[in-house]
């Protein structure tokens, strides 16, 4: 997928292309991937567009684990469409909504595929992430023990915001 985006972010690419013709040539794209303007927003759109699929099944999973019968009885003491979606979907998506946060934020933290195919962590490490970082030391730069501890600082990073994410999104009694 992040070499296909490549070539459609080149500056002869579709992307590009696309913006030239659709301003009818008064907008030239930049380099998409070699400006560090754009290079991050450019990685991020990708990856959104490659997550959707699968967070959209799971949402569908979780409104299938709604009960029918709630829907019912909110239609038959006249709730209207907000209503039903307000007091009986979104309550009802609760752990759904937990689960595709704290998979969103882990994945967002943990982005390197991505990063290492399309730009390598530039242009002037605009795009470098915690988890690109310490592969690039470990590997790249044989620094297994600085990579070690920034592995242990992305653990805890992870940890700290899930944690925080699931008590604010607990249920309340």
């Amino acid at each position: 997928m992040s070499l296909l985006w490549t070539f459609l972010y080149r500056e002869d690419g579709l992307v590009n292309h696309l913006l030239s013709t659709l301003t009818l040539g008064h907008v030239e794209g930049p380099d998409w991937l070699g400006d560090p303007a754009t290079a991050m927003p450019a990685i991020i759109l990708m990856s959104v567009w490659q997550g959707v699929g699968f967070h959209m099944v799971i949402w569908l999973a979780g409104l299938q684990t709604i009960p029918a019968e709630l829907y019912e009885a909110a239609e038959l003491d006249g709730a209207s469409a907000w209503h039903r979606f307000r007091h009986v979907t979104w309550p009802g998506l609760r752990a759904t909504r937990t689960f595709v946060l704290v998979t969103i934020t882990i994945a967002a933290f943990s982005l390197f595929t991505q990063i290492r195919v399309m730009t390598q962590g530039g242009p002037l490490d605009s795009t470098t992430t915690v988890v690109y970082q310490a592969v690039h030391t470990g590997y790249d730069q044989q620094q297994t023990a600085y990579a070690a501890a920034i592995s242990l600082i992305f653990f805890v990073l992870v940890l700290t915001v899930s944690l925080v994410q699931r008590f604010l999104t607990r249920e309340k009694d």
